[in-house]
C-alpha cells in the first residue's frame, strides 16, 4: 500500500486511479497523518430486494419498553 501526500494525489490523480483499478490501494495523507484510501469500486454483485428477509427478523413486544435502570431518567 502506498502512501501520497494530498498535492502528489491532485497532481498525479489520474494515474493513481489507474493503479487502484489494477488492484493497489493509495492511501492519502495530509502531512504524516493518513486521511483516505483510494482503490477501486466495484458493483454489488447482486441487486437489492426489499423484503429478502421477511420472516427471519423478530422484534420483542418490549422492544420500546424502558429498561428498569433508566426508569429514574424518565421519571
Amino acid at each position: 500500500m502506498d502512501a501520497v501526500s494530498i498535492h502528489e494525489a491532485k497532481t498525479h490523480f489520474s494515474r493513481l486511479v489507474a493503479r487502484a483499478e489494477a488492484g493497489e490501494e493509495i492511501v492519502v495523507r495530509r502531512g504524516a497523518t493518513p486521511v483516505a484510501k483510494i482503490v477501486a469500486y466495484h458493483a454489488p454483485t447482486a441487486p437489492r430486494r426489499p423484503g429478502a428477509l421477511k420472516g427471519q427478523i423478530a422484534v420483542g413486544e418490549d422492544f420500546d419498553d424502558t429498561p428498569d435502570e433508566f426508569a429514574e431518567y424518565t421519571a
